[in-house]
């Protein structure tokens, strides 16, 4: 059993998957510190808030709304709340829908575990997959988080990484084994900007992903998912390509 662990998410500290996350933490740690965005911070990353002020709400004992991103709340909970007792673990999620592929870039549920790998603590980013929005599993995270997380513990993982877990989109009974995959492609193809007007006459914009098929690559995220399985992902801020490196290396110096 930890002493204590750390939430937040990027749905807001009202999203049904972090009252979910409450409940796996609640077996992990004898303290659960929450500390998650007043509102849906959903596609921010990994930003944080340098050009104005982060207000702090209490919202009971132990639980903080923070009017910024998930990077935010973990600054907040790491280096201000919890400075002189940390947390052992950063739980972050249990985010709404699937984190695979190059989505994890975008990811604000990604971006607050990849913030506390950044300040020193173990963390893990947590990821219901769905595909009926009103009928989302949020029990199969519920049922399967709690043992999950307790192996990857009792695994451990290197200090420069944050894992990313993704639950199936089926009941816990019928998900697969926790099994260790590769960031795939993903199934973004590009955005689209959509114009429209509001009743004042004034323009405004929606930006949206736009996506297809891709080819994913081998042992990928998304394809392990699909095939029912409970996925793990260890990711890490260095993004040098070594093929590319190489290339260059032949022609510039070092």
């Amino acid at each position: 059993m930890l002493d204590r662990v750390l939430l937040t998410n990027d749905d807001g500290i009202e999203a049904p998957g972090l009252e979910v996350m409450e409940r796996i933490a609640a077996g992990l740690a004898r303290e659960v510190w929450v500390v998650a965005p007043e509102h849906d911070q959903s596609g921010v990353s990994h930003a944080v808030s340098l050009h104005h002020p982060i207000r702090l709400t209490e919202r009971g004992p132990r639980r903080w709304a923070v009017g910024g991103t998930p990077g935010d709340c973990v600054v907040m909970g790491l280096s201000h709340l919890m400075k002189e007792a940390p947390p052992q673990l950063l739980l972050s999620g249990v985010n709404r829908g699937g984190n695979l592929g190059v989505e994890t870039v975008f990811s604000g549920t990604v971006g607050g575990a990849m913030t506390g790998m950044m300040l020193g603590i173990p963390s893990i980013a947590l990821s219901q997959a769905w595909s009926d929005y009103a009928n989302i599993p949020w029990d199969t995270a519920a049922t399967l988080g709690p043992r999950i997380v307790r192996r990857l513990l009792d695994i451990g993982w290197s200090a420069g990484t944050c894992l990313n877990v993704n639950f199936p989109d089926c009941p816990a009974d019928a998900a697969g084994p926790l099994t260790l995959a590769r960031q795939g492609a993903g199934s973004v193809q590009g955005m689209d900007v959509e114009k429209r007007v509001d009743p004042r006459g004034f323009s405004y914009y929606w930006v949206s992903f736009r996506r297809g098929e891709r080819d994913q690559g081998p042992e990928s995220d998304i394809e392990a998912l699909i095939a029912g399985r409970v996925v793990v992902t260890p990711l890490r801020y260095d993004r040098t390509d070594e093929e590319a490196y190489a290339l260059l290396a032949a022609r510039l110096p070092r």
